[in-house]
């Protein structure tokens, strides 16, 4: 009997596809066709080739903005991962305490972004702020306004507490999905706690922290809201990030070759990194 296929399923799809093409692929377009053309208003456009690109390659301002962003990421994800590990391994994995750390680790997350940044603004200030006040009353000369220093910690600061909650929550997922009898097999042969994290739970961890490490780097290096309104990229430009920088250019400035032509080379910069993350990543998880 010949099966006979019927493809007016597809027609169900059509809805998102078209969604999908008016949120990303027109902008993706219109920022692509504004990149390569130059204008001085009246919606007159003259063709400009790479002459964008090639003057944001050779911006001093575009390399330091990435040497920031790159800084920020690394040191996010060097704090983040670990702690957010530690902190899943010391979770409970049975009783009244599950869904009260599980509520406890997913507040941060639901805090928008322009709140996270606000609250963080007057935290750390010296005249109201509870950190700040306290750090000046301990002696400790701080001020984030004022000092590059003090504000790459603030921010840093404020993105730990916002974001290892997501790393908590992923590792915890991994690890309440092992079964009870690799635990029971390690306690026969008298593991150690370290050997029982190093040859059972990292292993089987691996795929979320590929999902964790992707999502914390990709997110942290396109930063945008919480340090714009913390610092608004000072003092000076110690904490303009390139997604900060990139909107200064577009809204700021109105030069939107050049924020076209930014915004393509970033775009570019975040896949290519997060395709090496994801390369190495699983290679070393197919050697093992």
């Amino acid at each position: 009997m010949e099966k006979t296929w019927n493809n007016k399923a597809w027609f169900l799809v059509l809805p998102v596809l078209l969604l999908v093409a008016f949120s990303a692929v027109i902008p993706l377009m219109t920022v692509v066709n504004y990149s390569v053309q130059d204008t001085f208003g009246n919606n007159e456009f003259f063709w400009a080739g790479t002459d964008w690109f090639t003057e944001i390659l050779k911006s001093a301002r575009f390399w330091e903005a990435l040497q920031r962003n790159l800084l920020f990421s690394f040191i996010i994800l060097a704090l983040e991962i670990p702690l957010g590990i530690f902190i899943a391994l010391n979770m409970p994995k049975k009783g009244i305490g599950v869904p009260i750390c599980l509520v406890l680790m997913a507040l941060p997350l639901l805090i928008p972004w322009n709140v996270v940044g606000t609250i963080w603004q007057v935290f750390g200030r010296v005249d109201i702020g509870l950190l700040g006040h306290t750090l000046e009353a301990l002696g400790v000369d701080y001020n984030y306004v004022r000092d590059p220093i003090d504000a790459w910690i603030t921010v840093i600061v404020m993105d730990v507490w916002h974001w290892t909650s997501l790393v908590v929550l992923l590792c915890y997922a991994g690890l309440v999905s092992i079964p009870d009898a690799y635990y029971q097999a390690a306690k026969i042969d008298g593991a150690s706690r370290w050997s029982v994290f190093r040859y059972i739970q990292l292993p089987k961890m691996k795929r979320v922290l590929l999902i964790a490490v992707l999502l914390r780097f990709m997110d942290s290096f396109m930063i945008y809201t919480e340090p714009f309104v913390v610092t608004g990229g000072g003092p000076g430009n110690s904490t303009t990030f390139l997604s900060i920088d990139l909107v200064k250019t577009a809204v700021g400035q109105f030069d939107l070759g050049p924020a076209a032509a930014m915004s393509i080379v970033y775009f570019l910069i975040i896949l290519l990194l997060s395709w090496i993350f994801y390369t190495v990543m699983t290679s070393s998880d197919a050697d093992t």
